[in-house]
């Protein structure tokens, strides 16, 4: 049964989920002539900008799952891009952190992502900081 009222197109977060796809997407090319997925980056991204974390933390800050930040992280250990320690408070977990080429890599796609980020904000034009305001606040209302 259908409900001729729903207009999917209409949906706010289908919009949102769709906006945030072709956003992403303009981003991958990027991340992936350093061999990296989405997954990777977004791990890569929170290591580089919050410093050494556990994959819990990681998931969490990045909402994803836990087997594709597990995935992810041995990937880029063995691209020597991060280096695993025990964790001091918890012996069942791990903290993560880049390692030397792993911070290297982090500045250059920081830097592009910037230039990726102002470019949205250029085509957005005067409707960038709205938007953004409005989507933190739909993130501190979730």
């Amino acid at each position: 049964m259908t409900d001729p009222e729903f207009d999917l197109d209409q949906f706010l977060p289908y919009l949102l989920n769709q906006a945030a796809e072709a956003t992403s997407r303009g981003f991958q090319p990027v991340y992936a002539a350093y061999g990296m997925t989405r997954t990777q980056w977004r791990v890569l991204a929170n290591l580089g900008r919050f410093g050494a974390m556990t994959a819990t933390a990681i998931c969490a800050a990045s909402h994803v799952e836990k087997t594709k930040v597990s995935r992810a992280v041995t990937a880029l250990e063995g691209q020597g891009l991060l280096q695993r320690a025990p964790d001091p408070q918890d012996g069942r977990a791990e903290v993560l952190r880049l390692t030397d080429t792993g911070r290297a890599v982090f500045a250059a796609l920081g830097q592009e992502a910037r230039q990726h980020d102002q470019a949205l904000r250029d085509r957005l034009g005067g409707a960038a900081g709205p938007l953004e305001a409005a989507l933190r606040r739909l993130i501190a209302g979730a």
